[in-house]
């Protein structure tokens, strides 16, 4: 996709606050970026921004790097989400780190995001090498900002919008933007990784953030297209997963109701619906027993009897007493088949490595169970997308394993189902999060 592509969009509502991350390499100005969407937005209030100065200039990184170790150290370690609005939409912000060792806050942050603003600072790439007669060489991005577009593509974030930063320090910005834009469009292609829209930026001085910044016909940097803030307030919310079969993993039990009228003193199974919907009288079979029984009631998040679709808090009764508790699944009857083996495509986050033979606790839902690698099939090469033969998984590497489980789990591809074919690793020792896994 070129940068100057039109932006697509669907049937989605995007009147739906909208939930994104900024991510990419360190220190290619997120924080600034947010700071930015802050104050142009005016969701900052005087105070605030007289508590941002440093030399008599505003930081605007500062609105967001909230923690002592970051501000001491002008870096981003742990994500801060920020609200604000326009006429058109409400947002919710995440600033996710770039440096390598906190890529699993990044992991979070992206894993209920709708889109990804991805940074790239121009003045760190030799975008202007050249050899012989004339021909540009140069078709390389940072690490970070690769891995960053594979995990946000990988985890199912719906619209990812590239943001070429820093541009205001180049003299050429056109031609910058240009050859940057053309090596992004050849990594997007070469992932299988859709991008909606590269976009020329300073979030410094505020070109291209909220308003169109012009310089004549051609636009700034040779890009006449809408603002960042123009684009995220046209991308969708990530659709819910209601065509898929009926998944809901149970939360809470609540024992007996205060009002009889409610649930007839049977037990209450509350949770968010992962796929599909639920109503009175389907009926539903109990993982791990295998029991099967028919939902008598469902209560919404303030226990109004009415039908519930994915993606919101319900509450169930069922017709008669089964053992169910916190951990187990309500699922469709004869929609999945519970499996002891998986293979899942894993991002290794915890800077032990990951070796067969380990093994973790597994969090499916609410479920724990023991999980031990079989084998690790490959790993991905970040800097070529070669898959190649490893033996362990280090930090941040992305590969696939083949786990082992101790008890079965009903799962399903994660680009099908992310309630089914997402878990987490736990390190049974120290609780260490250790790797989010996709299953394939």
């Amino acid at each position: 996709m070129t940068s100057t592509d039109a932006l697509h969009t669907n049937s989605a509502d995007t009147g739906t606050a909208l939930r994104f991350i900024t991510c990419g390499s360190v220190d290619d100005g997120k924080s600034t970026l947010i700071g930015r969407l802050l104050v142009d937005s005016r969701a900052v209030l005087a105070d605030q921004l007289a508590g941002v100065q440093r030399g008599g200039e505003t930081d605007l990184a500062l609105l967001t790097d909230g923690l002592s170790a970051e501000r001491e150290q002008g870096i981003t370690i742990d994500v801060a989400y920020r609200y604000f609005s326009t006429a058109k939409r409400k947002f919710i912000i995440g600033d996710a780190p770039g440096h390598e060792q906190y890529t699993r806050n990044m992991v979070t942050a992206a894993s209920s995001a709708d889109a990804a603003v991805v940074l790239v600072d121009a003045t760190k790439l030799p975008w202007a090498a050249e050899v012989g007669d004339g021909e540009v060489v140069v078709r390389e991005l940072l690490p970070q900002t690769r891995r960053h577009m594979l995990l946000a593509h990988l985890l199912r974030v719906q619209s990812i919008v590239v943001a070429v930063n820093k541009l205001d320090a180049i003299d050429d910005a056109a031609l910058a933007f240009e050859r940057i834009a053309d090596a992004l469009n050849d990594f997007a292609a070469a992932a299988g990784v859709r991008v909606e829209a590269i976009v020329p930026i300073s979030a410094l001085k505020g070109w291209n953030v909220t308003e169109p910044h012009r310089e004549g016909a051609a636009g700034w940097a040779g890009y006449a297209g809408p603002s960042l803030l123009e684009l995220l307030e046209a991308l969708p919310v990530t659709a819910t997963e209601t065509q898929q079969p009926f998944t809901f993993p149970v939360q809470w039990v609540e024992k007996f109701s205060s009002s009889a009228d409610t649930s007839q003193g049977r037990r209450i199974f509350w949770g968010r619906v992962g796929g599909g919907q639920v109503v009175p009288g389907q009926r539903v079979t109990v993982l791990p027993s295998g029991q099967t029984a028919t939902v008598a009631r469902v209560l919404d998040h303030v226990r109004r009897e009415q039908g519930v679709a994915a993606g919101h808090s319900a509450g169930i009764v069922l017709d008669r007493e089964v053992d169910v508790s916190r951990g187990d699944w309500l699922l469709e009857p004869g929609a999945f088949e519970p499996t002891r083996e998986i293979t899942a495509t894993v991002a290794w986050l915890d800077d032990e490595p990951l070796v067969a033979g380990r093994v973790y606790w597994a969090l499916q839902g609410h479920r724990w169970v023991k999980a031990k690698v079989q084998r690790i099939v490959d790993r991905l090469n970040i800097g070529n997308l070669e898959s190649e033969a490893a033996t362990q998984l280090d930090a941040n590497a992305i590969g696939q394993v083949v786990l082992a489980l101790q008890q079965p789990l009903a799962v399903q591809p994660f680009t099908d189902s992310r309630a089914l074919g997402s878990l987490v690793l736990v390190d049974t020792a120290s609780h260490r999060t250790c790797a989010a896994v996709l299953v394939r």
